[in-house]
């Protein structure tokens, strides 16, 4: 074998003779012994080489081989290096101290080259199996990393194909849903910001509810066209009608879902469904209130309501960024959250 490839063993002994010996049966093994004569010495040779196996003595002067070995223990770096110590110290509290410090074995002194050979034979192929077992577990991972990252890509695909068949289907400009994906990104960015909602507001969830928001009405699908697109205001019997789109969309996404959970499908039920919730517990379907309405659906609450009114529409005059907000003052606390609202206020020049 290569010296190059030979497996390096540190012997740590401040007898000489006893190094010689044990530099003999290594090098009877076809391995690369490394010598060091104390603990400091044997420091610097594991920094320098890091030996796949450690032969160390107990008894030391300065530095012992307990002390040395719980050094490397307590380092990430060394920890997996197998320590057999080879000590003249047979009592039964000598050999636990060595394997409660984490040593892989104990060799009693005057040592049999047969016993050594075999000891460390052992401790050789147990490290390199766990090694090739964390090599293939860290290839593993990377394969089901990407797997899931594919996974992810094509949830984002889905929600994407559903968007385009909500702006088809539910009666908005696109520009009204560009506007809306927008508003509640930079909202959500804002509510990062925000003692009382930085811990629920993370990065993913603003990627999220910038796909799903216009994902709100898509129930819109299930209701007739004559209610859709009626001028003026509806009869109760339409509007109990029209109000069921909230648990149609809802209804339509938990299909898609399934029973396969993930974020962004289940953002976008709970946006569908809840939208219409208003804080005082006045709204539909469920008549909820407070923070029993998903924050998800509270933020497109707010951002819906203030594009609408600064919208293009033919229902009503398109008001300034001001105007809608004065507007909008009359509902916090009653629609709106007023926590949120206020944080609507304070970034509305961010808005589109």
């Amino acid at each position: 074998m290569d010296k190059k490839n030979k497996a390096n063993i540190l012997i740590v002994d401040d007898v000489e003779v006893n190094r010689t010996i044990l530099e003999n049966i290594i090098v009877s093994m076809d391995l690369q012994p490394i010598l060091a004569e104390n603990g400091a010495q044997a420091l610097e040779l594991v920094r320098q080489c890091r030996p796949q196996l450690i032969l160390l003595d107990v008894s030391m002067p300065q530095m012992d081989g307990y002390e040395l070995c719980r050094i490397l223990k307590e380092t990430p770096e060394y920890r997996d290096i197998p320590i057999i110590f080879i000590s003249a110290y047979d009592e039964p509290k000598n050999i636990t101290t060595g394997f409660d410090l984490g040593c892989e074995d104990y060799i009693i002194k005057p040592f049999i080259p047969e016993v050594v050979r075999a000891r460390v034979g052992t401790h050789l192929k147990l490290s390199n199996t766990v090694q090739q077992l964390a090599e293939t577990n860290r290839r593993l991972q990377v394969s089901v990393n990407e797997q899931l990252a594919q996974m992810e890509e094509e949830k984002k695909r889905v929600l994407h194909a559903l968007v385009r068949v909500a702006r088809q289907n539910v009666h908005y400009e696109e520009a009204y849903m560009e506007r809306l994906c927008y508003n509640c990104k930079i909202f959500s960015r804002a509510l990062q910001l925000s003692p009382k909602y930085e811990s629920q507001v993370s990065d993913s969830f603003v990627e999220t509810i910038a796909i799903v928001a216009p994902l709100c009405d898509l129930g819109n699908m299930a209701i007739p066209d004559v209610i859709l697109s009626k001028k003026g205001r509806l009869n109760p019997i339409e509007q109990m009608l029209f109000e069921t789109h909230t648990t149609a969309g809802a209804d339509i996404l938990k299909d898609i879902m399934a029973g396969d959970y993930n974020d962004y499908i289940q953002m976008a039920i709970d946006i569908a469904n809840f939208h219409h919730e208003n804080w005082d517990g006045t709204g539909y379907p469920c008549g909820i209130s407070g923070d029993e309405i998903p924050l998800s659906a509270q933020i497109v609450s707010v951002m819906s309501e203030f594009c609408a009114l600064t919208g293009q529409s033919e229902s009503h005059r398109t008001y300034t960024k001001g105007e809608a907000l004065l507007v909008m003052q009359g509902e916090a606390g009653v629609k709106f959250n007023e926590t949120l609202f206020d944080i609507c206020k304070k970034i509305a020049h961010q808005l589109h």
